[in-house]
């Protein structure tokens, strides 16, 4: 089954396991949701969502400790019948006995973070909505260049890595080479990371494989990035392409259903690719911006050739 464990939860988000005889390597947490179980500690189960981490702040534990001995046991037995992946405490709040038994008896970690609920809930979210996320890998190089991350794609052998390693002489930061990871965190946002066995290295035909963090150091590489622009590499043969030469109208790469803003770069020699690189990466950035060059200049042409003819026709 597809998820995260709860043992890699427990690493990430430096939680303490109260009950250490259960098993958190096989508990799996498959949704990015979680849940404050107040109804449920009232006795109302309907439409309770088992799948999600269930979390205890403040109110729910003060609640808990009104109950009888007797509330207790009914309401923790039918609770932790439904094997929920795990309950945490937040604020260093102590479950009682009678938890502690009832949940290490049906096999449900309990653990315990010293964070505020609020606060460890947002980013717990956000860890599970990246860990979760649908996730591809495709042929590339990915590089952080001035803040926005660049996936260049291309046949291989076109240049890809070498495009990468100027980049990087240049100060800017890679992130992974060759294979990238492409997690679609939600409708807007795409984020690549690469593999955990190829991170860092870069393969230059010729050399061989670099280690880019030990030989340029760690400010020139990134763990992740967001993917902000796609950079296509292709073999310039004459009168085959019409490349774009105004950049009036975009073109999109699709990933996981979302669309990123793509160039197509004909590949000549003498071509500096690593400045064409940052001059699409600083553009792009300024069409975020709100800025166009290419309709800006299309105005100005508009407005010259307007005033042409108003000139013709007063003359």
């Amino acid at each position: 089954m597809n998820g995260v464990s709860v043992n890699k939860i427990v690493e990430k988000m430096s939680l303490k396991v109260l009950n250490p005889e259960v098993d958190v390597k096989s508990r799996k947490v498959t949704t990015a949701d979680v849940n404050r179980p107040a109804l449920q500690l009232t006795g109302y189960f309907d439409y309770f969502e088992k799948s999600r981490i269930e979390i205890i702040g403040t109110v729910e534990y003060t609640y808990m400790q009104r109950l009888s001995k007797e509330e207790k046991l009914e309401i923790y037995g039918k609770f932790f019948s439904y094997h929920v992946p795990c309950i945490i405490f937040c604020r260093s709040l102590e479950p009682d006995e009678d938890l502690m038994r009832i949940a290490t008896e049906s096999g449900t970690p309990v653990l315990s973070t010293d964070y505020g609920t609020s606060a460890f809930m947002s980013e717990l979210i956000y860890y599970l909505g990246e860990a979760l996320a649908p996730c591809i890998s495709i042929h590339g190089v990915l590089v952080d260049v001035y803040g926005e991350g660049l996936l260049i794609m291309g046949e291989s052998g076109i240049g890809k890595s070498e495009a990468a390693l100027e980049l990087i002489r240049r100060g800017h930061r890679l992130v992974s080479d060759d294979v990238v990871e492409i997690r679609k965190i939600n409708k807007h946002t795409l984020v690549g990371t690469a593999p955990d066995i190829t991170r860092y290295f870069i393969e230059l035909r010729g050399i061989g494989i670099i280690d880019v963090k030990t030989l340029f150091g760690v400010e020139c590489v990134k763990e992740k990035q967001n993917i902000d622009l796609v950079i296509k590499l292709e073999d310039w043969k004459r009168g085959e392409n019409d490349y774009d030469r105004l950049g009036l109208e975009e073109e999109y790469e699709e990933f996981l259903g979302n669309k990123v803003v793509s160039h197509s770069l004909p590949i000549r020699p003498g071509r500096n690719l690593a400045v064409i690189c940052e001059s699409a990466a600083v553009n792009h950035r300024q069409k975020k911006m709100g800025y166009n060059a290419a309709q800006e200049l299309y105005r100005r042409v508009q407005e010259n050739l307007k005033k042409s003819d108003d000139d013709e026709d007063e003359g």
